[in-house]
């Protein structure tokens, strides 16, 4: 799914925390029906010159919290946003201590140029590195493979590690019965 936020916002310049609230509620409404598999939505911000940080603290960031705290197969991604924005974005990660998904998405709606904007804390890079070389895994196999490199004596801490990743929507949280397993998003 893509969701133009020229559109959403009514401009190129999208600002203040009323618009963002708005727009929330416009992305909840266009978000209601669940997809069967797990899905990226691409705020796409291509036709957007400048969204200020409450702005996109009550949108973006909001509906993240929102889509990712009820356990959704919605995972956002932040597209074509520009430099100013990835700047505004790049200020609220670093305050709240967490990472953006951006990316470049081609008309066609191929990605292009995946990367995290803002910082996970060392030890959660090291777990979504990892998540990215194996292409799927779980806490058990990380333990085994890596557990006595990266000085963890139980899987709980892995598990700990991949839920919170899949909490801020950087991996895809796949359940097998009493298990999950983890993979990139792209």
């Amino acid at each position: 799914m893509r969701i133009d936020f020229r559109q959403l916002g009514g401009g190129a310049v999208l600002a203040g925390a009323l618009q963002g609230r708005k727009v929330l509620n416009e992305l909840l409404s266009a978000t209601a029906t669940e997809p069967a598999a797990p899905e990226p939505v691409f705020l796409d911000f291509g036709k957007v010159d400048v969204a200020t940080a409450s702005f996109l603290r009550e949108s973006a960031v909001a509906f993240r919290e929102h889509v990712r705290g009820r356990r959704s197969t919605f995972y956002p991604v932040i597209a074509n946003a520009n430099d100013d924005i990835r700047d505004e974005l790049l200020e609220l990660a670093k305050n709240r201590g967490e990472a953006f998904l951006v990316c470049r998405l081609a008309d066609d709606n191929r990605v292009e140029g995946t990367t995290l904007l803002g910082e996970l804390n060392p030890k959660q890079k090291v777990t979504f590195d990892l998540v990215r070389q194996h292409n799927e895994t779980d806490a058990a196999e990380l333990m085994r493979i890596y557990g006595e490199r990266e000085g963890v004596t139980q899987t709980t801490a892995w598990n700990n590690r991949l839920a919170a990743l899949a909490a801020l929507g950087l991996i895809v949280e796949i359940s097998q019965g009493r298990n999950k397993r983890y993979r990139p998003l792209f």
